[in-house]
């Protein structure tokens, strides 16, 4: 039983460097006598595997030569590909709990309103008015820079934050991912090294795995990025790209100081690192935090967002806002990797926005957000749950949980009560959030989920 269970162990090494592409077709494997010192297990079990491997396809011998990876090319599996997580707190997997679970679950872990707090009044006032539109508007794909009405609307909106942008220097997206995706396709190449904040949003480190990019993180501090890490990223890896939120950071809920941008973007300015500024809670908040795109000019940064967080998750609507040289080029990739946006979602989403009611609906969201993150915070701290920070507006709270507790067994523990929680390394690049959870204050309203805190808890012997 033992020598199958090491055959296997060798086997599933091996299958795992295939399926993350770290083996390509044509790769030689170690060889037998290297493979057992590695492993340490005998050459025979190695040998064993290797034939087993041989027996399904996955790889060849070569007389005199060694073994090599067949091809075709494995499908990409990200949750392969380092750095192995917990399927608990893998980002996939925290995506999916939120997506696929059903109405009767709990998600305080989830990055989204729930659904009687989005602007539904406005998307079927939406909905009315396209069902009377022109045919063209319900059919045809849009033009490749997208709605030009929408874009002229945002231009507006940008320079309410002091981002001069003007239409032809935004296009449209399906989304915010789509936006950084077709970034990534424009400035990046494979094992380029890109910086995330540590914390950050989670669907960061999975898109960023699908490019193939080298990921290093920086400590972000109540008031942004920790700038002296950040100095010696920069001299020690060149990297490619900085992504961000500079309004209301994801998960912390901090707000990037002025100091702090004014120094970032000094010390980016002799290097050929490009900031994306991902602005997607910029209509959460009670007053405008600085944009890097407002200091920089859009010299050095993008700028991107979408509507889904307010309006409706299921109009798939964002943009790019970015120097027109940059746009050419995003524009040529989002034909070849999407062809035409489409009109549809655009249309309504213009409409919701310039909607009268949108600006009154807002006003409320941000009054019940400052109302539930008191209550929330509250709550918590009364199971010796504390909040790293009380953020300035926004949903989220990012909490440390009592010393010596993983979140990502709490999480495990609390799905089994029908309660989805975000742990904290699912957010860090670096592993280093092991016992901070991340909590959606419009999302946790429920006494059903303290109840199932408290119960988790207390069979880890934390006193109440």
């Amino acid at each position: 039983m033992r020598s199958h269970t090491r055959i296997n162990a060798v086997m599933q090494e091996i299958k795992l460097k295939i399926t993350s592409r770290t083996y390509l077709p044509g790769h030689r494997l170690p060889s037998v006598r290297l493979q057992a010192r590695t492993m340490h297990v005998s050459i025979s079990t190695v040998v064993e595997a290797y034939e087993r491997l041989i027996a399904e396809g996955m790889i060849i011998s070569k007389a005199s030569s060694g073994f090599y990876v067949s091809g075709p090319i494995a499908p990409l599996s990200l949750t392969q590909i380092e750095p192995q997580l917990d399927r608990e707190v893998d980002p996939l997997w925290v995506s999916r709990q939120a997506l696929e679970t059903g109405v009767n679950v709990l998600k305080p872990g989830c990055g989204w309103l729930p659904p009687d707090w989005l602007y539904e009044t406005g998307v079927r006032r939406a909905l009315r008015t396209m069902a009377k539109a022109d045919s063209l508007e319900l059919v045809e794909y849009a033009t490749p820079l997208g709605h030009p009405e929408l874009r002229q609307f945002i231009s507006r909106r940008l320079s309410s934050v002091k981002i001069d942008a003007c239409s032809n220097q935004i296009m449209l997206t399906e989304s915010g991912t789509q936006a950084i995706d077709l970034i990534c396709r424009l400035l990046l190449e494979a094992g380029d090294t890109v910086i995330v904040d540590d914390p950050c949003y989670f669907n960061f480190h999975a898109l960023l795995k699908a490019h193939r990019i080298k990921i290093i993180s920086v400590p972000y501090t109540p008031i942004g990025p920790d700038l002296k890490v950040f100095e010696s990223i920069l001299e020690e890896h060149s990297p490619r790209l900085y992504i961000t939120n500079s309004g209301i950071h994801n998960p912390t809920g901090a707000v990037l100081s002025p100091v702090i941008a004014h120094r970032l973007l000094k010390l980016i300015d002799q290097t050929n690192l490009v900031i994306v500024e991902d602005d997607i809670f910029a209509d959460f908040e009670q007053s405008p935090a600085p944009r890097l795109a407002s200091f920089d000019g859009l010299n050095r940064v993008i700028h991107i967002s979408s509507f889904s967080k307010t309006i409706s998750a299921s109009i798939r609507c964002g943009y790019i806002a970015a120097k027109e040289s940059w746009i050419e080029n995003l524009i040529d990739l989002k034909i070849a990797t999407s062809f035409g946006g489409g009109r549809l979602a655009a249309d309504m989403a213009l409409i919701a926005l310039k909607d009268s009611g949108y600006r009154k609906h807002m006003e409320n969201i941000r009054a019940r957000l400052a109302y539930e993150m008191l209550q929330v915070a509250t709550k918590l701290e009364a199971l010796k749950i504390q909040p790293w920070i009380m953020p300035q507006s926004g949903m989220f709270l990012w909490c440390k949980l009592p010393d010596g507790l993983d979140a990502a067994v709490i999480a495990r523990e609390c799905l089994k009560d029908g309660v989805v929680l975000a742990p904290g390394n699912a957010f860090s690049q670096s592993l280093s959030a092991q016992n901070f959870l991340r909590f959606n204050v419009a999302q946790s309203r429920d006494e059903h989920i303290f109840s199932t805190l408290k119960k988790v808890l207390a069979q880890y012997s934390v006193e109440l």
